[in-house]
């Protein structure tokens, strides 16, 4: 899982995604935890063609049954394996509601020393992420305020040779059963079948990154 990253700025957003302007006014954090708001790309939802647009919402998805936009349980990363089933992103799956969430770069937790010792992970090349993930829009029934939320799709790395070493084991688990999780990258060749393809070529891209493609190790204090 991930639970924290960090956005490009917005020139370098537009610039490598292609997204255009106008985009939102409204900013979003430097730093992204649960909760915040962030970027993410989609399909834009006025057109009849297809576009690409950017927007900003709050990470951790607001599924359709919530009673308030501000959820008592996480959202903000959904397991691949359980979207066709899972209430709170069945129907964002179903319906194609799938996006890109910018990253320079995502850090995760290592225990490997038997401490909690944050990695950032960047790609190797030196490019920005584009991580899978899910889009929804909620509407206050007593205000009928809208309110955009997305989530960070995660994918089982319990045999990838780099994921697998992140978050702090379960002793009571086999090594190959920890279910260690990773994000999902998407290729730049592959960002438009994501956005607009069938759920059937979506669910071909739900797979580990190889190794090579990362640049990780434990993060600078500060």
């Amino acid at each position: 899982m991930c639970n924290r990253y960090t956005p490009p700025a917005l020139l370098d957003i537009e610039r490598e995604w292609a997204v255009g302007r106008p985009n939102p006014m409204r900013w979003w954090d430097e730093v992204l935890f649960p909760r915040g708001t962030g970027p993410f790309i989609r399909r834009a939802r006025e057109s009849a063609d297809y576009e690409r647009e950017l927007v900003a919402g709050q990470w951790g998805l607001i599924p359709w049954f919530a009673k308030e936009p501000k959820l008592k349980y996480p959202t903000n990363n959904a397991r691949s394996e359980e979207l066709a089933d899972k209430a709170s992103y069945k129907h964002p799956w179903a319906r194609g509601q799938r996006c890109i969430i910018p990253a320079s770069d995502f850090d995760e937790p290592n225990w490997e020393t038997g401490r909690n010792v944050w990695w950032r992970f960047k790609r190797a090349d030196g490019a920005p992420w584009s991580l899978a993930g899910l889009w929804n829009v909620w509407t206050d029934k007593a205000t009928g305020e809208t309110h955009e939320s997305y989530t960070m799709l995660t994918i089982n790395a319990d045999m990838h040779p780099l994921m697998k070493r992140m978050h702090k084991p379960d002793p009571k688990a086999p090594e190959d059963a920890q279910d260690k999780r990773s994000v999902i990258p998407i290729e730049a060749g592959d960002v438009d079948t994501w956005l607009a393809g069938t759920v059937e070529e979506a669910s071909r891209l739900l797979q580990l990154a190889p190794v090579e493609l990362f640049d990780a190790g434990p993060a600078q204090p500060g």
